[in-house]
């Protein structure tokens, strides 16, 4: 097996591998769209941060990325490389040799480039390449989970109006907002996401365009539900699709089933729009969410990251 730079000459084959790889996910996972066209590998071509591995002529297999990204996970002074779900892929013949093979290469470009945080989305159910990547000293990090849209059995709860909030209202959510970015800071997440103000949040809403989907008594919001038609993955963006981007609800009505009437109804609204498909992404070491959004979706990434010594490197190999 021979590993060279991902180049133009590659992008052909690579789209039939991805396609492939994406129709073996969509077997565990039919609620996943049925997908012609993968996106443009182009821009991998040229960034060189990628390669691709070869059997005499044939590709059988890409590893391409995304970086230099500062402050990957909201950590300070690190620059990260990340490869998405669309771009990488493998033949099923020998797939964890080939994913170790190009890996060892591509680390030594992505840290010659400062990029010493390494993310890679995986098909949920693809054992070969998760396994390897595991035994590189992958761990865990995110999953995204879809379910199609069927009839939900919203009833609603005593006491509590379900509605959707108007673009107008949207600054009555930032307390729960800021208590959600509280609550990925607190164990076992840690994960530093900063509170925003008031014109910061407007900014983000202008700039997302999502839509609100609450519950609430009489005096506050307790729960929200944010809708994108854009998520995390490269078919996310499918007109029949919606992606929830972001949830929570106050730690005193967990476990009422307030939350799971919310989703039954913001389920009933999408489906009167036509809308079949329904996605979510979550961290899988935040205990509530993996909790709960496995409970009515499923899995299709495991997304697995490595972080590397920055001062042992010089030490094994001087790669730098």
């Amino acid at each position: 097996m021979n590993i060279i730079d991902f180049a133009p000459q590659h992008i052909d084959a690579a789209c039939i591998i991805a396609r492939e790889n994406y129709n073996e996910e969509r077997g565990f996972v039919p609620a996943l769209p049925d997908i012609n066209d993968m996106p443009d590998l182009s821009w991998f071509a040229e960034n060189k941060l990628g390669v691709a591995a070869l059997e005499g002529d044939r590709l059988v297999g890409f590893l391409c990325a995304v970086g230099p990204i500062e402050r990957p996970f909201q950590i300070d002074n690190l620059l990260g490389a990340y490869v998405p779900l669309h771009a990488h892929g493998a033949v099923a013949e020998n797939r964890a040799k080939i994913y170790a093979a190009m890996y060892e290469v591509a680390a030594v470009k992505w840290l010659r480039t400062g990029m010493s945080n390494h993310a890679i989305t995986l098909y949920a159910h693809d054992e070969a390449a998760r396994t390897q990547f595991l035994k590189y000293r992958f761990a865990y990090h995110g999953i995204d989970a879809i379910r199609e849209i069927t009839t939900a059995g919203f009833t609603g709860a005593v006491g509590f109006t379900f509605t959707e909030l108007y673009p107008h209202e949207f600054e009555q959510l930032l307390p729960l907002h800021d208590l959600m970015q509280e609550h990925f800071r607190k164990s076992p997440i840690f994960i530093n996401f900063p509170s925003v103000g008031t014109d910061e949040f407007r900014q983000i809403n202008e700039r997302q365009k999502p839509r609100y989907f609450v519950v609430k008594t009489e005096k506050r919001l307790v729960a929200f539900i944010k809708i994108s038609k854009h998520g995390e993955t490269f078919f996310s963006g499918s007109p029949d699709m919606r992606n929830i981007c972001g949830a929570y609800c106050l730690p005193e009505y967990r476990g009422t089933g307030l939350y799971q009437e919310l989703l039954n109804f913001v389920i009933k609204k999408l489906r009167t729009e036509g809308i079949m498909r329904l996605g979510v992404d979550f961290e899988s070491f935040n205990p509530n969410a993996y909790g709960f959004w496995l409970k009515h979706f499923t899995a299709y990434t495991h997304s697995v990251v490595r972080r590397i010594d920055e001062y042992a490197v010089g030490d094994f190999g001087g790669v730098l």
